[in-house]
């Protein structure tokens, strides 16, 4: 029996490929990817040389998925394939030369930019059907409201700290350093007991983000302030005083106002990189210097027994609580690990939707 090559019509749109053979009543249909591009056609039929087998093989321009889906019907054979990359090919095939045997499908054809409006139609009906089933918040923007203001004052209060900080430095130099505590800490208290909303507001629905990674940060940062600089007079004269309110208020005069602009739909992309890539360096340097001042801190929790806990008499006297600083030292390097890979995964998911919409 003759082999011979069927009639076959192509047409695209950017993520997939159709083909529409010419061979009725077909039988013993079989279709293979060969590699990643090469697509390889058998079947017994009646077409333009009667009842025969026909074959016929097309090397695409770009690979394919290997998932082909084909639909025999008593007049042809449908084929479609998805492309690897979403994208418009300016042909079909590999070669320049077109094969005789290959010819557009008028019926599907469309040009680029006509196929580009169809894939916005598409988009906009599927966005419309989504937000037509999913039930409005009625108070939406009141969430929006109290999410901007919260923002907004903790920018203000960070910002605050920051400034002051910066200018003290420029004037008294090293001096500064020893005197931060006093003239901060009433914003950063204020800061730090507001930031536990960050903690609320994930279980109230209120932000998408995680409520693990913002308690770690919030207990974290609180223990150091009010703990270790808070309740010992001895460490609030030191250096590391200063550098651990510095890195703080470094990172969130970048992150509270990138979270106030998202609130009215504003993306500025300048911020934007700044609030996802300066944390990388601040954000470990932060948590060595706040491991510092647990380190200075030990010997004046031994040598005050502050906080320490009674023991019986055959025990020993009490328990230091710089035990229990030791302990949190190593649950505050674990927690670095676990917010650094949480914040890592943000930036990228961050910047793989900024790609998908550019391109």
């Amino acid at each position: 029996m003759q082999i011979l090559t069927p009639q076959v019509f192509w047409a695209q749109r950017h993520g997939e490929i159709f083909l529409r053979v010419e061979l009725s009543d077909a039988s013993d249909v079989d279709i293979s990817l060969q590699g990643h591009n090469t697509l390889q056609f058998r079947a017994q039929g009646h077409g333009a040389k009667g009842d025969n087998q026909y074959e016929f093989s097309l090397e695409f321009l770009e690979p394919v998925k290997p998932e082909i889906h084909q639909k025999s019907t008593q007049r042809q054979v449908d084929i479609r394939i998805r492309k690897q990359d979403e994208r418009w090919w300016e042909r079909l095939t590999l070669r320049e030369k077109k094969p005789l045997f290959l010819a557009p499908d008028f019926d599907r054809w469309l040009d680029e930019s006509d196929a580009e409006m169809e894939l916005q139609a598409k988009e906009k009906i599927n966005k419309i059907s989504v937000e037509s089933r999913v039930r409005k918040d009625p108070y939406v923007g009141l969430k929006k409201g109290y999410l901007f203001m919260y923002n907004l004052v903790q920018f203000l209060g960070f910002s605050w700290i920051f400034v002051n900080m910066t200018v003290r430095l420029f004037i008294l130099g090293q001096d500064s350093f020893y005197d931060t505590f006093h003239t901060t800490a009433d914003m950063m208290y204020f800061c730090q007991m507001m930031a536990v909303l960050e903690v609320a507001n994930p279980l109230l629905g209120l932000v998408k983000t995680g409520f693990f990674p913002a308690m770690i940060q919030v207990a974290g940062r609180n223990v150091i302030l009010f703990v270790v600089f808070g309740c010992l007079d001895e460490m609030q004269n030191k250096a590391v005083v200063f550098f651990v309110f510095y890195l703080w208020s470094s990172i969130e005069i970048f992150r509270y106002p990138f979270y106030m602009l998202a609130c009215i739909g504003t993306d500025w992309k300048l911020l934007t990189w700044l609030r996802y890539s300066l944390w990388i360096p601040l954000y470990p340097l932060g948590v060595v210097a706040e491991a510092v001042a647990v380190i200075q801190s030990l010997p004046i929790f031994d040598e005050t027994r502050l906080f320490s806990v009674p023991l019986p008499s055959a025990l020993g006297h009490s328990l230091s609580f710089s035990y229990t600083l030791q302990l949190y030292l190593v649950l505050m390097f674990l927690g670095l690990f676990i917010n650094f890979r949480h914040l890592y995964k943000q930036r990228q998911r961050r910047y793989r939707s900024r790609k998908r919409k550019v391109h």
